[in-house]
């Protein structure tokens, strides 16, 4: 990749990268994604689905919303979520230009240690 493909990686939105990695990070958030993936669902729902509180998942839910991996919709006194995985693609964006890095990097000491003599390996 060119240095204008990095350059492009770099004028990503850092602090929305940032909400991402960090909502991500937690795997009790990364199963309600998971849920939330399948289905449109309340708290009380996703609830049903661990061992902690109402406010505990309120509070990994908020943080998911604040990232902008739910969304969250009313439905009379009641508050329903759904996933938006559209933030996920800048932060894959993001990782692709690494793992093409890493990619020629391993090509580049494959051909290396190919192209040794077998005697001095």
């Amino acid at each position: 990749m060119g240095s204008s493909s990095y350059q492009a990686v770099q004028k990503a939105d850092d602090a929305s990268l940032t909400a991402v990695y960090s909502a991500i990070a937690d795997p009790t958030r990364r199963e309600m994604m998971e849920l939330l993936e399948r289905r449109e669902l309340s708290i009380t729902a996703i609830a049903k689905h661990f061992p902690i509180s109402r406010v505990a998942i309120s509070k990994h839910l908020a943080v998911l919303e604040q990232a902008g991996l739910v969304k969250e919709r009313r439905v009379g006194r009641e508050h329903r979520y759904q996933l938006d995985p559209a933030p996920l693609r800048q932060a894959h964006e993001w990782l692709a230009y690494y793992e093409h890095f890493w990619q020629e990097k391993l090509m580049t000491l494959k051909a290396h240690v190919e192209g040794q003599p077998e005697d001095r390996l």
